[in-house]
């Protein structure tokens, strides 16, 4: 069973005031930036931010050189003055502090980092770059690496013990917002259309920024590339990056015709790994930053932590001269965008909130409008997109959590499915995560991580105590119930949507958290899994794969339901139509993408599209803001694409000719990547294309012909 413990995870300690925090250390204790104390370490660690600037080597030096000179005594009693005087001054600072941490606390743990080094002469270089990566990870961790592994040693004693980070607190369903594209009444508990939360979020979309957490690989996709680099579909063959791009330069496109202000530009963050981060660059670099202006968008880089080999909260090795690290967690990315000083630029520039996406869900662009109406009629000052979650589906819940004894620790939260179950078994009816008889799904909304965030209250709770430095955990895979040795080495990780905590600490009952819950077809189908991965869980029954195959699916899928709500003669893939293609089942057909360019709201689509009739056999692919289809009889592959201020309207035209297929790649087959995680391949056999791109008025009737009015 999986035990997620997290850094005194909603426990009273982290829920104490910035002073009271502070009045709880002694003169042998530090204040570490998440409120943590490390008590006894006659230590003097910087006060780093993680992932520190340019700057981070010389803050080390300034603030370690006095620890250096003073601790020097103990730091020579396991090296020798000959190596000692081998490494650099940030080196012999930061290994000085683990050092004296590991002799503060009465253990060796580390020893095995920086005992027993050979005679100076050997390995001379590799010493030094042991003592050059020490210094790296303890200046780009907040309190350095003693602060680092005093955390884990508490988590992982806490994760070992069971520790049950919910015992003070109640759970509820909070307050939110459920909509659906194809319901036009307003949902009688919560009281808007999914019309009128759109219309909402337009009002807005001028003041938006959009961050993209994008700091892995596509390794679990069976790609070892970036994800974002992956094509979401084969009939435009966009990737993700670029299906994001669009959209947000489409609904900068529409601020400025609503407006009138030609100005406003709407920025994108990408926070990137070690990783990523070149490759990331590359790929905005050979496609033009994807139509982006020069400078807006903007890459933060997150650092790797430390991996831990045992419930010691020891340091793993890679080798006998490199410290294994992991990945921290996207919750990086409050602090890094802190530490930029990007939140208080955005906000004194007058932008209103911050969208965050993940990196390989495009469906989720459906929902980014209606969910921003949302937060602008309720005042959330944080708002989670959701969709209706099974009773005990592995998949985190937003929950309200009532402290049972301070109102003002109370806070809405992602709960992890694994915790749930146990928290709401211990109250109430102790039933436990069981479903709604009424909907039979589970009442508490099932968490897309997607996030939107209003600056404001977003600028004031990362100019807190914490920085934006979100809460941590520990999940260690455990050999045996002794739960002493891991399976592999775990680490302290972070999550985005846990800032919650960070809002409630600053903000107290004042901070205002809520939910937008939409069907699943319309805003969640992650590409998160390998096709093999896939196969295996549709071989168990599950129906929602997470491949490649399965989300390219998904979106024809969404797009033939937009046209079916416009009135179009089309059918729409049910479970039961599926077929199997290279063990997936995806649709049959029809193909449809309605790219950005073409329409972001639901107004759009049905003002755009007027009747017609599209085959199962058919692809469709619709770009451009002033271009209106009425009547299309399509059996057959059409793309229409159309510039700015094209007015193009399409009336009566039929299609016939041979359109797309797909075809399986046989099994064993040497192919690209980015072919066998899909399992098929598209052969784009024959297609009527009409490009327009000169500014002006035009008319396509039935047999193709482009006529210009004016």
């Amino acid at each position: 069973m999986v035990n997620l413990t997290y850094a005194a995870q909603l426990l009273p300690l982290l829920l104490l005031s910035p002073t009271s925090t502070k009045s709880s250390a002694n003169k042998n204790s530090v204040v570490l930036a998440n409120g943590f104390s490390a008590t006894h370490l006659n230590l003097r660690p910087s006060f780093l931010p993680r992932g520190g600037s340019l700057d981070t080597k010389k803050s080390v030096l300034s603030s370690s050189n006095s620890a250096v000179e003073a601790d020097i005594g103990p730091a020579l009693e396991v090296i020798s003055q000959n190596n000692w005087d081998l490494l650099s001054d940030r080196g012999k600072a930061a290994l000085s502090r683990l050092i004296l941490y590991d002799m503060s606390n009465g253990n060796d743990g580390q020893k095995h980092v920086y005992g027993d080094w050979p005679e100076a002469g050997v390995e001379d270089e590799e010493k030094r770059m042991l003592a050059e990566q020490i210094a790296d990870l303890d200046g780009s961790y907040p309190g350095g690496l003693p602060a680092y592994l005093s955390k884990a040693k508490t988590l992982l004693k806490e994760s070992a013990d069971g520790t049950n980070p919910f015992e003070e607190f109640e759970a509820s369903v909070p307050e939110g917002e459920s909509l659906s594209f194809e319901e036009p009444n307003a949902n009688p508990h919560t009281g808007m259309t999914f019309t009128e939360a759109e219309q909402a979020g337009l009002t807005g979309i001028g003041d938006t920024v959009f961050v993209l957490v994008a700091g892995g690989l596509g390794e679990r996709l069976g790609y070892s590339g970036i994800k974002l680099s992956l094509e979401t579909n084969l009939c435009t063959n966009k990737c993700y990056l670029e299906v994001y791009a669009k959209y947000i330069q489409a609904m900068q496109r529409m601020a400025h015709l609503k407006t009138g202000k030609d100005h406003i530009r709407i920025p994108l963050v990408i926070m990137t790994s070690g990783d990523t981060d070149p490759l990331t660059r590359q790929l905005l670099k050979d496609n033009n930053n994807f139509g982006f202006d020069e400078g807006q968008v903007i890459i933060v880089k997150q650092d790797k932590v430390c991996a831990l080999k045992d419930g010691n909260a020891g340091l793993s090795m890679k080798s006998k001269w490199e410290i294994e690290t992991k990945p921290h967690g996207h919750g990086d990315v409050h602090h890094l965008l802190y530490r930029e000083g990007l939140v208080d630029k955005w906000y004194n520039e007058g932008k209103k909130h911050v969208i965050f996406l993940q990196d390989t869900n495009a469906l989720v662009i459906n929902s980014v409008l209606p969910t921003l109406g949302v937060s602008i009629a309720k005042g959330f000052h944080m708002n989670s997109i959701c969709i209706p979650r099974l009773a005990g589906e592995a998949a985190g819940a937003i929950a309200r959590l009532e402290h049972k004894t301070d109102p003002e620790k109370s806070l809405v939260i992602n709960v992890e499915y694994n915790q749930l179950d146990p928290l709401l078994s211990s109250q109430g009816d102790c039933k436990g995560d069981v479903a709604d008889p009424s909907t039979g799904y589970s009442p508490y909304p099932g968490n897309a991580n997607n996030i939107v965030i209003e600056m404001g209250a977003y600028a004031r709770t990362l100019n807190g105590e914490d920085q934006g430095v979100v809460i941590e955990f520990v999940n260690p895979k455990y050999r045996d119930e002794t739960r002493t040795e891991f399976k592999k080495p775990t680490r302290l990780e972070c999550m985005m949507q846990d800032i919650p905590k960070l809002f409630q600490k600053e903000m107290g009952s004042e901070a205002n958290i809520g939910f937008t819950m939409f069907d699943r077809w319309f805003t969640f189908s992650p590409a998160k899994n390998s096709l093999e991965a896939g196969v295996e869980d549709v071989g168990k029954g599950g129906t929602a794969p997470g491949t490649m195959s399965s989300a390219e699916s998904d979106k024809y899928i969404q797009n033939q339901r937009k046209l079916k709500f416009a009135g179009v003669d089309i059918n729409v893939t049910e479970e039961k139509d599926l077929v199997p293609i290279a063990g997936i089942p995806v649709t049959p057909g029809p193909r449809v993408i309605l790219c950005p360019g073409f329409a972001i709201t639901q107004k759009e689509v049905v003002e755009k599209i007027e009747g017609g009739k599209v085959t199962d056999r058919s692809t469709l692919v619709l770009e451009g803001e002033g271009l209106k289809v009425k009547n299309l009889d399509l059996d057959g592959a059409l793309v229409i694409r159309t510039g700015h201020d094209c007015d193009v309207t399409v009336d009566g035209l039929v299609v016939r000719n041979k359109g797309y297929d797909l075809s399986e790649v046989p099994e064993g087959s040497d192919v690209p990547e980015e072919v066998a995680i899909r399992g098929y391949t598209m052969n784009k056999n024959e297609a009527m294309e009409i490009i327009i791109t000169e500014p002006g008025k035009y008319h396509i009737g039935a047999d193709g012909e482009v006529k210009r009015l004016e």
